[in-house]
């Protein structure tokens, strides 16, 4: 996401056209409010968004059949008459956006609340009988390998499966637990129909948290909201409905002014999931949790954990934080299918290690400067606030004071952030000249320039990228790319979001211009929209496809689909003109380093494995879980020793000799924290083997630059 303020002015001119618009339609006088905001985010998204769809009966199709999965994910609430009950409305509800009457999503919505009631008056019956684990059978958790129960009977024999998924892998814990603990003082073991009884117990618990929110919390109100939502992601990820209060706030950041983790959390298919971590948080530090990892339990130190199934965000987030220096524990299901245990220590949440850092490798005779960018941040709030290029530019002269022979820029896990600074940081390693071409819905591209004569720095550079590399981060790697002023070094890909989305209330527009907290205070809502394309200065758009390393490197989160290709509803990838740009003069001779860098990967029996592993890692995650003791037993154990192994490969044989810059040695000499958040990077970084393979590139391209200079 991109800083308001770096925003063009057409924009914000255009902005106010779809505003005016508002003013002029013919919407008559809704009789309902829910037909009030579906009507104007339906004049929004056709009169604002930067490539709608038609709204016609294709598009209506489409939305009813997401709708469903939106609010019956696992196909375990309607039955498939219900789905051919309702299809009289799969073709209307286009024509509801467009003015008619709403009642497609009520009678949704009434059938839907029929059938949960069904479903929250069986699971206890299901949980009252023990479950046998020798049987030989499945649970099929794919949505696309799978259709709604054609009979009650099929349908409780889905919600048996499922319960008794549950039950398995808490009574595998138990079993475990029992196995760990037997022998010792003061520890009873238990026999195990009185472990599986327990599982039942634990399960039974959890799933009576999850019929309470779906009683109470799970309103009417909700599933509107939902449907409107349905109706915005159906024109792309990125265009987002925000009703005007978030009762069950969808993204609750454990950040800020109290004392947490340091995680942003999600609620998805009644799982709460972590999406963002803060740098520098207790969840960062520990390097035990990613982006991913749903929260199965929450302990408080010593304390019996609960269960975290069936909480929503808000809930979740008043069990995760806690008094600065306790403990909190958390057990994680991993995005790989193993379970971990991850305890923290809760601390306020510090945003410092969220801005430009560098450190010296040293490779002999030669010094490779490292740079680590974790955002591209700019504090437009305060006159003297940080900016990412600013801070860039400080850290290449402190590397250039140090002698270095050549620099990399790290931006692995970078989402985005400003576009201003993108356009003034790719300025410090090239001339004057263009950096990125945006386009609106009405076609014409402006080029957006660096305008500062001269270059900071000249020397060998190389950038590292991974798929969480999105927005402003692809947008830098594709100009150092285009310019050939750098090698791009990382996963097959980056993320590949090349739009621009823009907040615009639905009471007549007013909100769109107002800050954040007004925004949320609209009558109608907000819709966060897309209304521009990046494209790269070669004419390509960073959309869809992201950018493409010059040189690959195989990594473990290849097999997770989750990229914006991943997302049928993803704009397309497509291409305009070329921007008048003049290559790098002294670049290295990108083709030659690109084949011995492929040479020497190819012939690298490390990175071959990681790849073979993370190959096997995604078969044996095909979500078809057995519901057999044994075999679950042997799934899990060859799970986790691949990630181990991976794990293992992922970490260098030999340190990697890097060191802090003299200038910052004392930086934090008197802030433990800081200090300690300090060594545990350069650890980090110690280990990496992708910043090991990539220092070996840069010093190719040194070798290389100095071949063609003694000629």
């Amino acid at each position: 996401m991109f800083n308001k303020k770096s925003l063009p002015v057409v924009l914000v001119i255009f902005a106010a056209g779809i505003f005016a618009a508002f003013q002029t339609i013919g919407l008559g006088n809704p009789p309902t409010r829910y037909e009030k905001i579906i009507r104007q985010v339906g004049v929004m998204l056709e009169q604002g968004h930067y490539s709608p769809k038609k709204i016609d009966d294709n598009f209506s199709k489409e939305v009813f059949s997401k709708y469903l999965t939106a609010i019956d994910p696992e196909k375990q609430i309607f039955l498939k008459s219900d789905v051919e009950q309702l299809k009289q409305f799969e073709n209307k509800i286009d024509d509801e956006i467009h003015g008619a009457p709403l009642q497609s999503f009520q009678f949704i919505s009434d059938v839907y609340a029929k059938r949960l009631l069904e479903y929250l008056s069986s699971y206890k019956e299901i949980l009252s009988k023990p479950f046998d684990f020798t049987a030989d059978e499945v649970l099929i958790d794919d949505k696309d390998k799978t259709d709604f129960a054609a009979s009650e009977n099929e349908r409780k024999e889905i919600w048996r499966k499922r319960l008794k998924y549950q039950v398995l892998v808490r009574y595998a814990d138990l079993i475990a637990t029992n196995e760990k603990n037997k022998g010792q003082k003061e520890y009873k073991a238990k026999t195990n129909a009185e472990m599986e009884k327990e599982a039942r117990e634990k399960v039974l618990q959890s799933t009576n948290r999850i019929a309470e929110r779906l009683k109470h919390k799970f309103t009417e109100e909700d599933r509107f909201n939902e449907f409107v939502n349905t109706i915005t992601s159906c024109m792309d990820p990125h265009t987002t409905f925000f009703p005007p209060i978030e009762k069950r706030s969808f993204d609750e950041h454990m950040s800020g002014r109290f004392y947490g983790i340091g995680a942003s959390l999600r609620q998805e298919e009644g799982n709460i999931k972590i999406v963002t971590l803060v740098t520098g948080s207790p969840a960062w530090k520990s390097g035990q949790i990613q982006v991913g990892d749903i929260i199965i339990k929450v302990g408080q130190g010593d304390a019996e954990p609960q269960d975290m199934a069936g909480y929503d965000t808000e809930d979740a987030v008043k069990i995760i934080r806690g008094k600065k220096g306790t403990e909190v524990r958390l057990t994680l299901k991993k995005t790989d299918g193993t379970t971990k245990v991850v305890s923290l220590i809760r601390d306020e949440i510090v945003l410092d290690e969220t801005f430009a850092r560098s450190a010296v490798v040293n490779e002999g005779s030669r010094k490779i400067g490292y740079i680590y960018l974790p955002e591209f941040y700019a504090d437009w709030e305060r006159p003297n606030g940080a900016k990412s290029a600013e801070d860039v530019a400080t850290e290449i002269r402190k590397l250039k004071a140090e002698n270095v022979d050549g620099i990399i820029m790290d931006l692995r896990n970078n989402g985005g952030g400003s576009l201003f600074d993108v356009i003034q940081m790719v300025g410090l390693f090239i001339d004057e000249g263009p950096v990125v071409q945006v386009k609106d819905r009405q076609g014409v591209p402006s080029v957006l320039r660096d305008k500062d004569k001269g270059v900071l720095y000249d020397g060998p550079l190389a950038v590292m990228v991974n798929e969480f590399s999105a927005s402003a981060s692809e947008i830098f790697a594709a100009a150092i790319q285009d310019y050939k002023r750098g090698v791009i070094i990382g996963s097959t890909s980056t993320y590949g979001k090349g739009t621009v989305q823009r907040n615009i209330g639905l009471d007549g527009g007013r909100s769109g211009l107002l800050s954040s907290a007004e925004d949320a205070a609209a009558n109608l809502g907000t819709v966060k929209l897309t209304l521009q394309k990046f494209y790269r200065i070669n004419g390509g758009s960073t959309q869809l496809k992201g950018v493409t390393p010059d040189i690959v490197l195989p990594d473990q989160f290849e097999y997770l689909q989750f990229r914006e290709k991943d997302n049928p509803d993803a704009l397309q990838w497509d291409e305009i003109a070329k921007a008048k740009y003049t290559p790098w003069s002294n670049g290295a001779d990108i083709i030659t380093i690109r084949k011995t860098g492929e040479e020497r990967i190819k012939n690298d029996t490390v990175f071959e494995q990681i790849r073979a592993n993370t190959q096997l890692l995604s078969e044996l995650n095909d979500k078809v879980y057995t519901l057999n003791f044994k075999k679950y037993q042997q799934e899990q154990k060859e799970i986790r020793d691949i990630v181990k192994q991976i794990d293992k490969l992922t970490k260098t044989g030999k340190e990697n000799p890097v060191e802090l810059l003299s200038s910052d040695v004392n930086r934090f000499s008197n802030d433990e924290a800081k200090k300690e958040r300090q060594q545990q990077w350069l650890k980090n970084l110690k280990s990496d083997i992708y910043l090991n393979e990539t220092v070996s590139i840069v010093n190719n391209i040194i070798s290389k630059n100095a071949i063609v200079r003694s000629k």
